[in-house]
């Protein structure tokens, strides 16, 4: 492999004796590797992505061919991160700062500060961000089988509805399957909770603490505050399974969003456009929509596209949208959806359902 992203590869490489021309160095402190570094010159074509360099060692890398790519030093997020955040890295320094001092908050405003002012560095910065974001994702997930549960941000804590979700992400994750949602408040957090938790009687707990404080609005700090804590105690229970069960994939395109904690790993973009894309295509094991609006919405049309045109005999993933009411009166896309299904397998694969049991037994099934 020629991307190296832990210090461990870094040594092994560097042992080796092996040129190092070619290889792409991500996100590393070089500054402990420098004293062999700076003797090597077998570095044409070596490019180094972020990370920790001194002065000298850079000035060498380029004197022989490297490319070093910079960071913004300013930059609240780093562009060339290796891995998925975490839920306390997003919130960091909240308790005494505040949300808008953590690196959520600031990511936010940092992104559109550079759209006012037409910052073309950072703007490849944030690309170069969600590419990495989007790499550390797909080595998170592997091979493992995805349902993405789409959902709105609106719905509160203390709802049936959002018990609903949590017991449909649990079902699911108990059943094998890696949960991904949006990341953000509501329907998504919900999901993310159920599918973190090992057992029924955690679900239950947890919701029972949640229900408190329902909403983030008016205070994101109390709503993340509580669902942290929760966090804590769910990721501290002993588990056989250490697999992923969890997985919040939002944007900071929707800055009025926070993200919800209750994951294995939160991959956050800058675009959203690349974002829905992403946890889209990777729903490898269907899709679940439960009540949205505009945004949910968009997601269920993107979703039908690659339905739409797949090859007749293509096996297809369930889509399954919960709420006929909602899907067919309040925000009528059942019909158009049904239109564009007929005589194509995209038919067999839409489904309108009324209950969330309905639809985890359609999902579940289609992988038997």
């Amino acid at each position: 492999m020629n991307e190296i992203e832990t210090a461990r590869d870094l040594e092994a490489a560097l042992a080796h004796g092996s040129p190092l021309s070619g290889l792409r160095l991500q996100d590393l402190d070089l500054t402990r590797h420098e004293e062999r570094l700076l003797t090597r010159t077998d570095l044409e074509g070596l490019v180094v992505l972020g990370g920790r360099l001194s002065p000298t060692l850079d000035n060498h890398l380029r004197l022989h061919g490297a490319l070093v790519f910079p960071t913004d030093p300013h930059a609240p997020v780093n562009p060339y991160r290796a891995s998925l955040y975490q839920p306390h890295e997003l919130y960091a320094g909240m308790e005494n700062n505040g949300y808008e001092q953590t690196p959520d908050a600031l990511a936010y405003h940092w992104s559109r500060d550079a759209d006012a002012h037409h910052d073309v560095f950072i703007t490849l910065l944030r690309a170069i961000h969600d590419d990495s974001v989007s790499d550390a994702l797909t080595e998170f997930v592997g091979g493992a089988p995805v349902v993405g549960v789409m959902g709105g941000h609106a719905l509160t804590r203390d709802s049936e509805a959002y018990a609903g979700a949590a017991r449909l992400g649990h079902t699911f994750a108990s059943a094998g399957l890696v949960v991904a949602t949006g990341g953000g408040p509501g329907a998504m957090e919900a999901a993310n909770l159920g599918a973190l938790c090992p057992t029924d009687a955690v679900v239950s707990e947890a919701l029972g603490r949640l229900a408190g404080i329902p909403s983030f609005r008016p205070s994101i700090e109390d709503w993340a505050r509580r669902a942290l804590e929760i966090f804590d105690d769910i990721i501290a229970i002993p588990v056989q399974d250490s697999a992923v069960r969890s997985i919040g994939i939002p944007t900071w395109f929707y800055g009025h969003e926070p993200p919800n904690v209750f994951c294995n790993g939160i991959a956050k973009y800058f675009s959203n456009a690349v974002r829905e894309d992403g946890l889209l295509a990777r729903s490898t094991a269907g899709l679940v929509v439960l009540h949205g609006a505009a945004g949910t919405v968009q997601e269920i049309f993107q979703s039908i596209t690659p339905l739409y045109y797949a090859e007749a005999d293509q096996t297809l993933a369930p889509l399954v949208l919960v709420g006929v009411d909602h899907w067919s009166r309040e925000v009528p896309v059942w019909n158009t959806i049904e239109a564009l299904g007929r005589e194509r397998g995209m038919g067999e694969a839409v489904h309108l359902v009324d209950t969330i049991d309905e639809a985890a037994e359609l999902v579940l099934s289609s992988r038997t």
